[in-house]
């Protein structure tokens, strides 16, 4: 992990907790006698996520084993990061408003795991999309 920039440390902690908050509860629906929830994979597009989680995590830990990649990246891996983890948080946003019944039905909200996935994807994308913003209006 030595081998780690600050902001890959940063995104490699917060991918994992976004990882670890899909298999917690993201929606609940309270009802007369208790509630039920499911999780952050009730939408289908968000297993895009758990691979983009797992293979960003997967190439972080590779990076962090050899000196040099055994295989030719398409981009810099600060790049692949950045796509993943914005990629990751554009689909988070869309599962976080898009409540499952829609608008109309009443007694659905959302789980704490919805607002720790939420959360991790923004600090997983903040420490490598800032840079990059500043490179480019410079």
């Amino acid at each position: 992990m030595k081998r780690w920039s600050q902001a890959e440390r940063t995104t490699a902690i917060a991918t994992l907790v976004l990882l670890i908050s899909l298999f917690l509860p993201w929606y609940t629906y309270s009802f007369g006698l208790g509630s039920v929830s499911v999780d952050g994979l009730w939408h289908g597009w968000m297993y895009l996520v758990f691979l983009l989680c797992l293979a960003m995590l997967v190439y972080l830990v590779s990076r962090a084993g050899f000196s040099e990649m055994p295989f030719k990246m398409p981009m810099s891996g600060e790049q692949l990061l950045l796509v993943g983890s914005v990629i990751n948080l554009v689909l988070t946003v869309i599962a976080f408003v898009d409540k499952p019944g829609g608008v109309g039905l009443s007694g659905i909200g959302w789980g704490w795991g919805a607002f720790v996935g939420l959360i991790a994807a923004v600090v997983a994308a903040v420490p490598l999309g800032l840079p990059a913003l500043r490179a480019r209006k410079g």
